[in-house]
């Protein structure tokens, strides 16, 4: 499903702090990025600052991360990532429904449509609630989508299959047991 990306726009993002009441920005607390992206984090903190959105970037050891994550110890922003696998309502179930293990907060309409699919049957309606679902969250700004893990594949002459794209959910080459040369 294919959503328009909200757009980077410092300028309307200080006039919505403003309109909501924090004209000189506001303190968020703690920014927790997931490890091992602690660089990263402090770029998103720095375009955070730049509209008045004030934190302290907090680095954490990758497993340290996680249990924090799931016992909901966090506080503040925390920028996670996820390599799990799985479909739409698996990744909804996790970080979107309230009862989600790496979830803080919900909404109970979006919780109740997610039990409606996962009690439907028929396959276009499941995935029309799931749409839903997405479009909602879009519409809320329940997360910040800030990148998307890519790699680059370079494939020889001598490469007869090179594993890319065999599993389509996942963004690199696998499984390397498939991968072949050919013979010469």
């Amino acid at each position: 499903m294919r959503l328009e990306p909200h757009p980077y726009d410092p300028t309307h993002a200080k006039r919505l702090l403003t309109d909501a009441g924090y004209p000189n920005g506001f303190d968020a607390g703690d920014f927790t990025p997931v490890p091992p992206f602690t660089s990263f984090g402090e770029s998103v903190a720095n375009y955070l600052t730049a509209v008045g959105i004030r934190t302290r970037v907090r680095s954490m050891e990758r497993a340290t991360f996680f249990e924090a994550w799931r016992t909901k110890k966090l506080t503040g922003i925390i920028m996670g990532a996820s390599a799990g696998l799985g479909n739409a309502a698996a990744r909804l179930e996790a970080f979107v429904i309230s009862s989600g293990t790496y979830a803080y907060g919900g909404y109970p309409d979006i919780d109740d449509l997610f039990r409606q699919q996962g009690q439907e049957r028929d396959r276009r309606k499941r995935e029309t609630m799931l749409h839903q679902i997405q479009r909602l969250m879009h519409e809320r700004v329940m997360h910040a989508p800030i990148f998307e893990p890519a790699t680059l594949h370079g494939i020889g002459p001598r490469v007869e299959e090179p594993a890319v794209g065999l599993n389509s959910l996942l963004y690199f080459a696998a499984p390397y047991e498939e991968m072949r040369l050919k013979k010469p």
